[in-house]
């Protein structure tokens, strides 16, 4: 087929395609048009073209699609207007923009109206089969998504081996793990956030493993953990000679991750030039290794992204591209901190617990168990380090517990009672790490419990002198305590 706005597809096999998909194709341009149609009927699909936008207004709010390309720059109803009109009348619809003048700006804006991606013209043929495999395969999970979803108190999923957990019954945790539950049968790009040692990584395996993907690799890369060449030999492979070293062809982890799932960890450590480079593999699905002058793969990948910052903060900051933000969090997911779910922590305690147990432990003895007050010291704790610090925490005591003895405070290690470093202005120097929200609710929630523990010992346990002393309602201070998992009958000294 010549066109010319089709350029040469890449040498590259295409990925398996999905089939019979309606296709709405809205273009100005009547060769674009028609060559778009002609490839994707050839494909098995169904195709309904129109080179007006106000035709193309009426098809969406009578007609049903799968999937609808529309040029985002037309006269007198442009391509954003049928994008919006299309959105509202089919919530489920795939919408991909096409332009022949892409900025970040319009391309940002249409991902905000419901865009499910954007095509820059001109495009290879190959490059539409893709994207439009990409799409069978999200219409697809949709139509198949009809188990209602289950409560999130222990979600297990045998693979590998390995039994995967996500244990937790707060509500915070419970939303984050439904959405998982229900993201996981799409192919929408995730982005999950939250602090170190909240357990990113197994939610994105979580997602992976349940997925129509599962049979296929999930595909972990660090980004702050390789320098930022290595980090991009490795993610795009090279070629023999493209560097000192380089004496052999290799495949880099996006071609590894074909037809699996990609995990990019600590998203925002990537240099900008680099996130440039995966924005490209993004749009067409095309990798070029390093060292190389011609199109080495088309990919069909899954992106699951995690970062410890604010994401949208940090594309204020300029560290995270705003198209690249886009791209990647068309689902987010934010995971709390262990502080804040403080209910989850009997649970998890008992789990790792047993599985320490397990592991360490030989000849059949039975595993010791918590006591009240020790329960209560855990949930005092502020856990800085999140369920990873907890879970290492109980693994120490696992080791060197007896099995004919119940687990008290004495027992659990104490690492972080000592006065934390102050940065600048005063201020505890770990929070500056944090993002501005985070650390101002770290913050707070130190002096909370800190101001709570001296408050009752000054008032000697005695809960009607404590409020006095604070200048507030008894209602307000058991508030708090509970808050903080302070226990009343364990601070009353003596009766109010």
């Amino acid at each position: 087929m010549t066109d010319p706005f089709l350029t040469e597809p890449p040498s590259a096999a295409v990925p398996d395609k999905g089939t019979g998909l309606r296709i709405l194709i809205v273009d100005d341009d009547r060769t674009l048009r028609e060559g778009c149609a002609s490839v994707l009927q050839m494909d098995g699909h169904v195709i309904t073209a129109t080179g007006r936008g106000d035709e193309a207004l009426e098809m969406v709010r009578r007609k049903r699609f799968d999937l609808i390309l529309v040029d985002l720059y037309m006269t007198p109803v442009s391509g954003m207007e049928v994008l919006k009109a299309a959105v509202e009348a089919h919530k489920q619809v795939i919408v991909v923009v096409m332009t022949g003048n892409p900025t970040v700006a319009s391309s940002i804006e249409a991902l905000r109206a419901g865009a499910w991606d954007y095509l820059p013209k001109p495009f290879s043929a190959s490059h539409l089969q893709v994207l439009v495999g990409r799409a069978a395969h999200a219409a697809a999970a949709v139509r198949d998504v009809k188990e209602p979803v289950k409560p999130a108190g222990l979600v297990t999923q045998s693979g590998a081996g390995e039994l995967m957990s996500l244990l937790g019954v707060s509500p915070t945790f419970r939303k984050a793990v439904e959405l998982a539950q229900k993201v996981a049968a799409t192919d929408a790009s995730v982005m999950i956030s939250g602090e170190s040692g909240t357990g990113k990584e197994m939610i994105a395996q979580f997602i992976h493993k349940h997925s129509r993907r599962s049979a296929r690799k999930l595909v972990p890369v660090n980004c702050a953990a390789l320098p930022d060449n290595l980090l991009e030999s490795e993610m795009f492979g090279y070629r023999k000679g493209a560097f000192t070293g380089a004496d052999r062809d290799k495949a880099g982890l996006l071609e590894v991750a074909n037809g699996g799932t990609l995990f990019l960890d600590e998203l925002t450590e990537m240099t900008m030039p680099l996130q440039a480079k995966l924005l490209r593999v993004l749009q067409d699905g095309v990798v070029r290794r390093l060292g190389s002058e011609t199109q080495d793969a088309v990919v069909d990948v899954r992106f699951i992204s995690a970062t410890n910052r604010d994401p949208q903060e940090s594309v204020q900051q300029g560290i995270l591209r705003e198209d690249l933000f886009y791209r990647l969090r068309v689902v987010p997911i934010k995971l709390p901190p262990l502080r804040k779910r403080l209910e989850d922590i009997p649970m998890l305690a008992e789990h790792f617990l047993k599985r320490s147990w397990e592991r360490h432990r030989t000849g059949g003895a039975p595993a010791p168990s918590f006591t009240r007050e020790t329960i209560e010291f855990l949930q005092s704790r502020p856990w800085r380090g999140n369920v990873r610090e907890l879970q290492n925490v109980i693994e120490h005591v696992a080791v060197i517990a007896d099995s004919d003895r119940p687990i008290t405070p004495d027992d659990i290690p104490i690492y972080d009672d000592a006065p934390m470093a102050q940065a600048d202005g005063g201020l505890p120097a770990a929070i500056m790490n944090e993002a501005f929200h985070s650390a101002k609710d770290s913050l707070i929630a130190h002096f909370e419990k800190e101001y709570l523990t001296r408050l009752t010992a000054r008032a000697g346990g005695n809960m009607s002198k404590a409020a006095r002393l604070a200048g507030i309602d008894r209602t307000t201070l058991y508030r708090l305590m509970e808050k903080h998992g302070f226990k009343r009958d364990a601070l009353s000294g003596s009766a109010d």
